[in-house]
């Protein structure tokens, strides 16, 4: 994984994308478990199917740290998929290609969780997607 996140830090466009104070004080009150559950979830509706209507724009920018992380990570779309992580679109994904898919966002949202400790303001709960 470790190649993986040097090219993508070598993207201009992957590499602008980090989560926010409010993207991290969510992740912190939640639980990785919890966003890690939130992945599987986005990651098994919006990208496994071998057929997305609209794939290309099934990922949106803001919202949840999963949706930040899949667009950092190249895991937003099956057309990124192909180019990035060699998972062709066409067919549906394997559970082992969406765990690695999962494990990739998950290492790249830790990464941006290092050294984070909070602040004194609490997350008020009221920016994030209803995944239900």
């Amino acid at each position: 994984m470790d190649e993986l996140f040097r090219r993508l830090a070598g993207s201009k466009f992957r590499s602008h994308f980090h989560l926010s104070d409010k993207d991290k004080k969510y992740v912190k009150e939640k639980s990785l478990d919890t966003i890690k559950a939130h992945a599987k979830d986005i990651i098994a509706k919006r990208l496994a199917p071998a057929i997305i209507p609209n794939d290309g724009k099934q990922t949106p920018t803001k919202g949840h740290p999963v949706f930040i992380a899949q667009h950092a990570t190249a895991c937003c779309c099956r057309s990124c998929l192909s180019k990035w992580h060699h998972i062709n679109p066409g067919r549906e994904m394997t559970e082992a290609e969406q765990m690695y898919i999962v494990d990739v966002i998950m290492a790249w949202i830790e990464k941006e969780m290092e050294g984070y400790s909070g602040s004194e303001e609490e997350y008020d709960g009221q920016m994030y997607f209803d995944l239900q």
